[in-house]
């Protein structure tokens, strides 16, 4: 693990991509250590997701209060269901509508970390006063949000990804993405909530809108020079992924112990490299038909990891 897993709140950047839209920037990206993003457009804001702490929200807040004092969010857009993206959204006062896929608000709704998380990560989150907050509108398909300054278009994919629900925030004339966890820029990619196939699927749909500048929910900001690199290094990863799971099953072994015959490669020492476990129980279930078990699942990443998940929230 690197030392960016203690970060605090105040190490977060603020990165103009260009007039009046920003990416927000969490180091190093780790577990519950998220990007998020905010546009300025005419008389009000619109925020890209939240984070999974009160702390670290508020820190997002004033980011925004900083770039345009006084200005109010109207919109929020929640990329996709899990908690680092979704917590805050409780702290964002009832004027601003919350919108998202519709199998995010599902998911947001069935949540159950929130309401007391198990000792999974050391050390366990402290949430702050947060609470569960879903969306109020939905989309199925697309959506867009239209302003004199800046138009920003909702897309899903159109199948299973990193979830069920991911949604990009896209500004065609600015030419930025918001990617949310359908990318993470030098962290270890997740998709045990998702598909293998679905994902990798997303690499040629995200390049298809050939963007300037790419916010991944994770990492560094990529801009269209390293974007190429940024979606090969997830294809390989993936198809590495997807070649173990098969070996493994052909071979009788479980996803841990196929886990540990893999020979991660390049992907050795990017942070969370034990999540190769949790994308090999998706794996698994995927190829074979079979229910994904979540707490077989992260049973078997903590002793994979010898120990809980480490975490700086």
């Amino acid at each position: 693990m690197t030392a960016g897993h203690s970060a605090a709140p105040e190490a977060a950047g603020t990165h103009t991509l260009s007039p009046g839209v920003f990416a927000w920037v969490q180091p190093d990206g780790s577990w519950w250590i998220n990007n998020a993003g905010f546009v300025i457009a005419d008389d009000h804001a619109v925020l890209i997701d939240t984070c999974a702490t009160e702390t670290r929200t508020r820190a997002l807040l004033a980011a925004v209060d900083q770039a345009a004092p006084g200005t109010p969010i109207r919109y929020l857009v929640n990329t996709h269901l899990h908690g680092d993206h979704t917590h805050g959204n409780s702290l964002l006062p009832a004027t601003t509508m919350v919108i998202a896929h519709e199998a995010t608000r599902e998911g947001i709704l069935a949540d159950t970390v929130i309401d007391g998380c198990p000792p999974i990560w050391h050390p366990v989150p402290d949430w702050g006063a947060v609470t569960r907050r879903a969306p109020d509108l939905t989309i199925h398909t697309a959506l867009t949000l239209h302003s004199d300054s800046h138009r920003i278009e909702l897309h899903h994919p159109g199948h299973p990804a990193h979830t069920n629900g991911d949604v990009i925030a896209w500004l065609p004339g600015t030419r930025v993405l918001f990617a949310g966890d359908l990318l993470f820029h030098r962290v270890t990619p997740l998709v045990f909530m998702g598909s293998l196939e679905g994902a990798l699927r997303s690499l040629d749909w995200i390049a298809s809108y050939e963007p300037q500048h790419v916010v991944p929910g994770h990492g560094a900001v990529i801009d269209a020079h390293t974007l190429p690199t940024v979606l090969e290094q997830h294809q390989a990863y993936y198809r590495l992924v997807l070649a173990t799971a098969q070996k493994g099953l052909r071979d009788g072994l479980t996803p841990l112990e196929a886990a540990r015959t893999c020979h991660l490669g390049p992907f050795t020492d990017m942070p969370d490299a034990e999540r190769i476990v949790l994308n090999l129980h998706r794996a698994y279930a995927d190829i074979t038909g079979h229910a994904f078990d979540l707490p077989q699942a992260f049973a078997d990443v903590i002793t994979f990891n010898s120990g809980p998940l480490r975490t700086g929230v």
